[in-house]
């Protein structure tokens, strides 16, 4: 049998792309076990770590004793509470599908361990307090003080004359706080960089997180950030008797603002390359651009998306198919009545879930496109329908029209068969 020249050909390529990646594959040298180097420290402290509600927090074990092949997370609302709850199945592994976890669930509910860090989908003001990575045994090896605080205020561009209204407010603030007696701490807000365009090639926009914090030349030693004399507003490296509390600090910011940059050149795949790719078939999926997703849903029930691979820091927006979804109007807590809206953790929520929903969604990451989730929105089984469900509403129209049409039969027959015996006399007497 002649094999084809073209087959040929293609076969010894794909055999020289081998050889040439077997050839230039080196295995990675043992790398040091981190564990190992990094020894844990004799006295417990715990790392001061602040974030805004609704943000998936990685908790790193970073340390270990080398004898130990797992770890169990543990969970404490204030340090030395006998309610200590265990964040794990003593195997130390916990999958969650994040797509699953709602707003409001129990902790035990919306947490993952993977690779001995601790993972809360979803953070709620609640679940402040102390995490602490050790063992079934009840030895404790490293520690988190974690401080989830909820943004009070979103704040979008205003015109000069705000500006210079906001920063005479500002000016007036610090001169009275000047003035006041308050040698104990001193209460500010810290910014972090504003994040990069989460859009690329139309307008987008980017985002700013502040966080509430505490300068103070008495906080509990036991707790550390950066700076020994600064901690989280929420940290229970704060002294009680200072009297902070969530009402009487200004809490979390987050700051919007329109942005627009243009899109990368597209990298151009090398010849051999991409006659490779459409050989095995995969030319289909590269021309595409971005991984689609299925998810179906139920109808009238909410509903949260969350863009995969997004991070805490990561600039995130959200398009519904051609149109895109921007914060300043569809932010959390802009209007009361909005059915679909975006939190501060950049996950995408229907409160519910219509008929109306179903479609393409895309979420950017970084200013590119990420991900494209196809959502379908179903009827559940057995559920009383309403003469306002689609459905409903098709099933009576069928009705009407078949009734409609039987109806015209029905008449049309009549009125054939009553002309047809007025007539006939006529026609036999002539």
């Amino acid at each position: 049998m002649m094999i084809p020249l073209k087959h040929i050909s293609l076969l010894l390529l794909l055999q020289t792309l081998s050889f040439s990646l077997l050839s230039t594959y080196e295995a990675p040298e043992d790398k040091e076990d981190i564990f190992a180097s990094r020894a844990c420290p004799a006295f417990l402290v715990f790392d001061n770590a602040a974030y805004l509600v609704d943000m998936t927090v990685e908790l790193p074990c970073h340390c270990k004793p080398e004898e130990a092949h797992s770890v169990v997370w543990y969970y404490q609302k204030k340090l030395g509470s006998p309610d200590t709850r265990a964040l794990t199945d003593f195997q130390g592994t916990s999958v969650v599908d994040s797509s699953k976890v709602g707003r409001g669930g129990d902790l035990r509910s919306r947490f993952s361990i993977r690779l001995f860090s601790l993972l809360i989908f979803r953070a709620q003001e609640e679940d402040s307090g102390h995490y602490l990575c050790g063992t079934t045994k009840g030895d404790f090896f490293y520690g988190y003080d974690v401080d989830v605080q909820e943004a009070h205020r979103v704040s979008f561009p205003w015109s000069r004359a705000q500006r210079r209204g906001r920063a005479a407010a500002v000016a007036v603030r610090a001169a009275l706080r000047s003035n006041e007696d308050l040698p104990l701490y001193q209460v500010f807000t810290s910014f972090w960089p504003w994040s990069v365009c989460d859009r690329c090639g139309v307008r987008g926009e980017q985002t700013r997180v502040g966080l509430c914090y505490v300068k103070s030349d008495y906080l509990h030693v036991r707790y550390r950030w950066t700076s020994q004399t600064v901690a989280s507003c929420g940290s229970s490296a704060v002294p009680q008797r200072f009297g902070l509390t969530q009402t009487n600090h200004q809490g979390a910011e987050l700051g919007v603002r329109s942005c627009q940059v243009p899109c990368p050149p597209k990298s151009i795949a090398q010849p051999e390359h991409q006659a490779l790719l459409e050989f095995l078939g995969y030319n289909e999926p590269a021309a595409h651009g971005v991984p689609v997703y299925y998810h179906n849903h139920p109808v009238d029930t909410p509903l949260i998306l969350s863009c995969p691979g997004a991070k805490p820091q990561h600039a995130v927006a959200w398009d519904q198919g051609s149109r895109p979804l921007y914060r300043s109007q569809y932010m959390e807590g802009l209007n009361g009545t909005f059915r679909l809206f975006i939190d501060t953790g950049h996950h995408l929520h229907f409160s519910p879930a219509t008929q109306d929903d179903r479609g393409s969604y895309y979420c950017w990451i970084q200013g590119k496109r990420a991900a494209e989730i196809r959502l379908g929105v179903y009827y559940r089984l057995g559920r009383k329908r309403l003469l306002s469900d689609p459905e409903s509403l098709y099933a009576l129209r069928i009705i009407l029209l078949c009734y409609g049409g039987m109806t015209g039969v029905f008449v049309l027959i009549v009125l054939l068969k009553y002309t047809w015996r007025t007539v006939r006399p006529k026609v036999a007497k002539y």
